[in-house]
């Protein structure tokens, strides 16, 4: 007998794995798939790893790692594997694994924190540390207003200048840098953003990718102008300029509208990919339809 809801996840997954379709719609098939969950909507985004786009499949290990579900475990394993895929790929497959959670991926993730791709090898340094951290604090309970899996818990400190200062010391470990980012965003306010907005500017690609993304979610316009600068270096890392267009689409202002098409046509793939992915989330922000990075429900109303 078939699961509730099987016919829907199957119907949703063909449109994810659809080529000929237009990728925003494959994005939202895909955000639809990690609110149904379960075996079948594990099965079908995994098999969306082997697509042309490196923004898809990096969205797709996301997506595993916010469910998780430990069966997504082998098709993440496999994906970090495997030397062909892009790094964004690699690395968003290290980070879904320490969103998981489980211990017994520590000794790949051990192995691959010395990766000669320096994003993945921090990565999983990251991931390593977070499943740790757990283990030492099994009574965490994360208030996270985002309601994301973070691959790091959020600072107890509250005073916005100590957390600027911690986020901004690149003398620091990462994972530290990490937990004060996301204790910013979860402050909120001008001055936490702002605070956000200067990393940018600082420390490795993978720092400023994960700054490009909680920016993001925060969806706070004091960002506009430090997302915009990002997104305009070209010799910027394209894993962080294309976070920077996302970001840019959430919030949704009308200076975010004008730079996304500045960049519709940019050389780097995963950049345009990521404008025209923005550029659908600009328009149903202001639609008022839905949230966008929540995914299609039954009802065609969002639930990254």
């Amino acid at each position: 007998m078939a699961a509730p809801g099987s016919d829907q996840v199957a119907s949703v997954g063909r449109m994810l794995l659809d080529t000929s379709l237009p990728l925003p719609d494959r994005f939202r098939a895909l955000f639809t798939l990690r609110n149904l969950g379960g075996a079948e909507a594990v099965d079908c985004i995994g098999r969306g790893f082997g697509d042309e786009s490196a923004l898809l499949k990096h969205e797709l290990a996301y997506c595993l790692g916010q469910m998780g579900d430990r069966r997504a475990l082998p098709i993440l394993r496999a994906v970090l594997e495997d030397r062909s895929q892009e790094p964004m790929v690699r690395h968003e497959a290290g980070e879904a694994l320490g969103a998981i959670g489980d211990p017994e991926v520590l000794v790949l993730l051990r192995k691959y924190s010395h990766d000669s791709v320096i994003e993945v090898a921090e990565t999983c340094k990251l991931a390593i540390q977070r499943i740790e951290w757990l283990q030492r604090n099994p009574d965490f309970s994360d208030d996270n207003p985002f309601l994301s899996v973070d691959p790091a818990p959020p600072a107890e400190e509250r005073d916005v200048p100590f957390l600027r200062a911690i986020l901004l010391n690149d003398n620091l470990p990462l994972f530290e840098r990490y937990r004060a980012m996301f204790a910013l965003r979860n402050i909120g306010g001008r001055d936490a953003v702002l605070a956000l907005t200067d990393g940018l500017q600082c420390g490795g690609s993978l720092f400023r990718h994960e700054i490009g993304y909680v920016l993001g979610q925060i969806q706070h316009e004091a960002a506009v102008p430090g997302l915009s600068a990002a997104l305009d270096r070209l010799e910027e890392n394209p894993m962080v300029r294309h976070e920077c267009a996302e970001a840019l689409g959430s919030i949704a202002q009308e200076d975010c509208l004008k730079m996304l098409r500045t960049h519709i046509g940019d050389l780097e793939q995963v950049v345009r990919e990521s404008c025209e992915v923005a550029l659908d989330m600009y328009d149903y922000e202001n639609s008022g339809e839905f949230q966008y990075a929540n995914g299609l429900s039954q009802n065609q109303e969002l639930a990254s």
